[in-house]
């Protein structure tokens, strides 16, 4: 009896391992049908670099600390980026969403500037802001604004009509009203726009990087690589961006369930 139970436990954690990998299993076959296509000739050798080469380079990148440093110029810019079109999103699309005046005189400019590419921009940039670091976060910035202004309005507009009478019973003031009811209940809108900001913002950043050449930076590598036909680096860059970004995105799902752990 007792070794009937054992077995059962054992199966019951064999169960629970193997349902745990599910989502492992996708990402091995894509893996593993990579790595069979690299060696099938010369061709697939080069445009898909065979796994223990790429791990050959990332360990020379890391050895040298080319890797080491161009990732953190790609992270701090993308942060500061971020962080900016954040800061000016929320603001805007609270003002627009509390006054009629302020949704008049921004919204056409905001749904005019959103419909032109970021990359179409970048010539108008480089003109205005030069190629160096300026012009880089600004398009972080630009690129993280679109959401958070969109899902800030969004959020704050859609709030229970209920809420609001609440705080007009309470007597609060408009000011009281905003914090206390308004940005309370618009939380979840305003992190789904930060959890869209966030990918946005590696997009911008690399797109920055490898239109403007300058600086340290993942992009730069990735051109330099290019230029030397490693694209064993080239693979090495996308794996770190891809990592920084799921990264990120998991510090902003931390940060809204505790921000919204009220919420059950």
């Amino acid at each position: 009896m007792g070794d009937a139970a054992l077995e059962a436990a054992l199966m019951r954690t064999v169960v629970r391992v193997l349902q745990s990998l599910r989502g492992w299993i996708l990402p091995a076959l894509l893996l593993g049908l990579w790595e069979y296509t690299s060696h099938r000739d010369a061709a697939h050798a080069y445009a898909f670099v065979p796994l223990e080469q790429v791990l050959a380079a990332l360990s020379e990148r890391l050895s040298d600390g080319d890797l080491l440093h161009n990732l953190e110029g790609s992270l701090l810019r993308a942060s500061l980026g971020l962080l900016s079109g954040v800061v000016f999103g929320i603001g805007v699309g609270a003002l627009m969403a509390t006054s009629t005046i302020a949704l008049t005189l921004i919204n056409p400019i905001y749904q005019s500037i959103r419909q032109v590419p970021l990359l179409g921009l970048t010539p108008l940039l480089g003109l205005w802001m030069g190629n160096g670091e300026t012009a880089k976060v600004f398009i972080i910035a630009l690129a993280s604004f679109y959401p958070m202004v969109l899902n800030t309005y969004e959020g704050l507009r859609n709030v229970d009509t209920r809420y609001r009478e609440v705080g007009y019973v309470y007597g609060f003031r408009r000011f009281q009203l905003f914090r206390r009811v308004l940005l309370p209940a618009s939380l979840p809108s305003l992190f789904t726009g930060l959890q869209q900001a966030v990918p946005m913002a590696w997009i911008a950043a690399v797109g920055g990087e490898l239109l403007f050449n300058v600086g340290a930076g993942l992009g730069n590598l990735m051109m330099q690589a290019e230029t030397g036909a490693r694209m064993d680096v080239i693979i090495v860059c996308t794996a770190s961006i891809t990592v920084l970004g799921i990264a990120m995105s998991y510090l902003a799902s931390l940060l809204s369930a505790h921000a919204l752990r009220w919420r059950q």
